[in-house]
């Protein structure tokens, strides 16, 4: 194992210690390719399945993997017009399955999220019977404050790049993400234990 690979799998077992104490499950994969498989492994194929606007899941094939394998998956992509999708977005209230990633997850293991619909946040809080969030290592942050400031200064603004790309400036760009953050959420806690699943990637994934 080289350097980079030990600190990830220290940092992973730490965090892994700290989310136990929010009565969240940590685990640890060192690819993606591993995430994926333990992702799939968490989710019964009889199980109404959906997720929320992920680079991360994107990345580890999960969308793809879900639509291939027979499951029950709600994808938020497929339905073509805002009502159709606004449908979707209730109907993952009630699955069974949630996916998503994290915004940022602080050291002590709050995470941190942004939503400008609120969808994705509402599915973490409250509704589907069990979450699961992949993120890469990335995503870590010291403290909450750097945590929610990687979330406003970056993960923000990038994300309102991938619908509309022609900011004069990147004063214009920050300013903009900063009113579109208009739900922060910290999960500092998980009110049923277990309900909530982090698997932590031993890569740099999403944004």
């Amino acid at each position: 194992m080289d350097p980079k690979e030990c600190y990830n799998a220290l940092l992973a077992q730490k965090l892994i210690e700290e989310l136990k104490k929010r009565n969240m499950e940590g685990f640890y994969c060192e690819t993606k390719e591993e995430a994926l498989k333990k992702a799939l492994e968490m989710i019964p194929k009889d199980s109404v399945v959906s997720c929320g606007g992920s680079a991360t899941l994107r990345e580890i094939g999960l969308q793809a993997a879900l639509k291939k394998g027979g499951y029950n998956f709600l994808d938020p992509n497929e339905p073509q017009g805002a009502a159709a999708k606004d449908k979707v977005a209730h109907q993952a209230l009630s699955a069974d399955y949630y996916l998503m990633s994290s915004n940022a997850i602080s050291a002590a293991g709050e995470l941190v999220n942004i939503d400008g619909y609120g969808n994705r946040v509402a599915s973490l809080i409250f509704g589907p019977k069990h979450v699961i969030v992949i993120a890469g290592l990335n995503k870590v942050a010291p403290n909450l404050d750097a945590a929610i400031l990687r979330v406003i200064k970056y993960a923000a603004p990038v994300t309102l790049l991938i619908f509309k790309q022609d900011y004069s400036s990147f004063d214009e760009l920050s300013k903009a993400a900063e009113s579109a953050c208009s739900q922060l959420v910290i999960t500092g806690m998980s009110m049923t234990k277990g309900r909530i699943k982090v698997i932590l990637v031993g890569e740099s994934l999403g944004f």
